[in-house]
């Protein structure tokens, strides 16, 4: 595995944590309102978020 592997995942889970330490009530309804959404819709938003982060690795690491 690359060197810069495990640091890209403690960033990861650095951002995931400011949401709820700082907007814990934007936070919830936002996941509130993602739990409304289809299957379907959450798998897009999925796809199109491992897109765009595979994108941006390959920029960044080229």
């Amino acid at each position: 595995m690359p060197e810069w592997f495990w640091p890209a995942v403690a960033m990861v889970v650095i951002l995931e944590g400011l949401g709820p330490l700082f907007f814990p009530n934007r936070w919830k309804a936002y996941i509130q309102e993602l739990s409304r959404l289809s299957a379907a819709q959450l798998r897009q938003i999925g796809g199109f978020t491992v897109a765009m982060g595979a994108l941006l690795l390959y920029w960044l690491t080229a």
